[in-house]
């Protein structure tokens, strides 16, 4: 199981960003969550298997259609307490 946490910058909040990714990474299988910053950034924590973590990180650099992604850091990271893919509050 792989587990990382991404920061994504870019044109990404009221882009409908947070829901896109809910969708992608529910259909992938993925444990975690994903929120706004307020910096502008979006952050996610994606746990699953190494293909389904790395597919939803090649996702997110496309986005919803009005996204326009610039940057994605990735570090690992520990996995979520529970199961299932959340849309958390702002960090």
């Amino acid at each position: 199981m792989k587990c990382v946490r991404v920061r994504i910058s870019g044109r990404v909040q009221g882009v409908w960003f947070r829901a896109w990714t809910k969708r992608q990474a529910t259909a992938l299988g993925l444990d975690g969550w994903v929120r706004n910053c307020i910096d502008g950034n979006v952050e996610a924590l994606f746990a699953g298997s190494d293909e389904a973590v790395d597919a939803i990180i090649v996702q997110c650099w496309n986005g919803p259609p009005r996204a326009c992604v610039r940057a994605i850091s990735s570090e690992q990271d520990e996995a979520p307490k529970g199961p299932g893919f959340h849309v958390l509050s702002n960090c």
